[in-house]
């Protein structure tokens, strides 16, 4: 088989393109691919389709899957067509995408190894080219994505806030709490920044969504409220966050009276803060054993602990009526307590109270936020060098998105 025939074959080139010469260089170690555009064939305009004459060609190069090492290169000039309508325009290549300097197959190669959670130094020192041009391969591909992905209908959303950059303010993520899909990454944490998102979505869009799972976070409670309809029957406040308020103010209580009893040379609660903020289930035997000791000792810490208790128990209900039921109890003993800590939190659940029920009954959380917040960590740190928040915001969309990231394959072919 000529080398001629092989590359037309191997790159899935048909009229009105052909292969006429393939140049091979020892020294360099690079194969050049010379491919022409049969001039008998009418010409198009990209955009309208109309058929019209040649206005001229523009000599354009592209980077190609390596040939038994030796790096690959198609050369070609291109024509270029005056249209009517919509001006010069350049006749598009079925190798490789508009303003591309890669091949589709070059680009497929390199969008596989960095969703291997490769970095893209890595990748670039792989493919032979710079961490760069890595980056612009990786932008295609979340503009392509985000091109393709079709406007569905999201019924359950959840919002939170990451750190894309160390010592940067935090930007919004917004996530398909079904799916784990994130749908959106805005700068800071602001209710300018969730409107923004909300502000993309159609109206069908807008009335789709029927939970949105925050944090109390004043901002977003506002940007939901401006947006989305009856948005107070909507907000659902994570109980994992109700719960790290209540471990917080236990944990200031046994603090203070730590030092009290310190004072008195009682050193009861030495070493005790991980016993009253783990649950009694997943508690070693000894250190169950220590805190069967001291619980019934007549000690503020063992009056909060049994307060956040409960309040563990409130959230469990999935009953509005029941719910609210058991949170007024759970007032008057904490607001009785003389305990300013829980009395903190007390007046903090009353202020959302109607979100938290929410939560428990439509049994919605954060934890899928979370999870998506790990996994931007963890990116991050294998990144290792996007100092730019734009492409980190990038980075996260890229893997986290779960978008079509691929080109339409115009009669592709990777090696097996």
């Amino acid at each position: 088989m000529e080398h001629t025939t092989f590359y037309q074959q191997l790159l899935g080139i048909e009229s009105p393109w052909k292969v006429t010469d393939t140049e091979l260089s020892l020294e360099s170690e690079t194969v050049t691919v010379t491919v022409a555009y049969d001039r008998s064939e009418p010409l198009r305009c990209p955009k309208c389709g109309k058929s019209m004459p040649g206005y001229d060609s523009r000599p354009r190069r592209w980077r190609d899957l390596d040939s038994h090492r030796c790096k690959t290169w198609i050369v070609a000039d291109v024509p270029r067509v005056a249209c009517s309508e919509h001006g010069v325009q350049q006749v598009p290549v079925p190798w490789a995408e508009s303003k591309a300097r890669y091949t589709l197959r070059f680009e497929i190669m390199a969008i596989d190894l960095l969703k291997r959670a490769i970095s893209p130094g890595r990748v670039g020192e792989f493919l032979g080219i710079s961490w760069g041009a890595v980056d612009r391969i990786m932008e295609r591909a979340v503009e392509r994505g985000l091109m393709k992905r079709t406007a569905g209908k999201v019924r359950h959303i959840c919002v939170d806030e990451t750190a894309v950059r160390r010592g940067h303010n935090d930007s919004t993520i917004v996530s398909d709490d079904d799916t784990g899909a994130v749908l959106y990454v805005g700068d800071n944490r602001t209710s300018e920044s969730l409107g923004a998102y909300f502000e993309s979505l159609s109206t069908d869009e807008l009335n789709a969504i029927e939970t949105v799972s925050i944090d109390m976070w004043e901002p977003y409670i506002k940007a939901i409220r401006q947006h989305l309809p009856d948005a107070d029957s909507k907000i659902c406040f994570d109980r994992f966050h109700v719960a790290q308020h209540l471990n917080r103010a236990v944990d200031l209580v046994r603090r203070r009276e730590h030092r009290d009893l310190t004072r008195q040379g009682d050193h009861r609660l030495k070493k005790t803060k991980y016993l009253w903020l783990t649950g009694t289930d997943r508690m070693t035997t000894t250190a169950r054993e220590r805190f069967e000791r001291i619980r019934y000792d007549a000690l503020r810490v063992g009056r909060a602990w049994g307060l956040k208790e409960a309040a563990l128990d409130a959230m469990t209900y999935t009953s509005v009526f029941h719910g609210r039921r058991a949170w007024t109890d759970w007032f008057a003993w904490a607001d009785r307590s003389r305990l300013e800590p829980m009395r903190a939190v007390s007046r903090m659940v009353k202020k959302y109270l109607r979100g938290i029920l929410n939560g428990m009954k439509l049994r919605r959380s954060n934890a899928r936020a979370e999870a998506t917040n790990a996994q931007i960590q963890k990116i991050k740190y294998n990144a290792q060098g996007y100092r730019n928040t734009d492409r980190m915001k990038r980075v996260i969309l890229f893997f986290l998105a779960k978008l079509d990231l691929y080109p339409d394959p115009v009669n592709v072919t990777l090696p097996t």
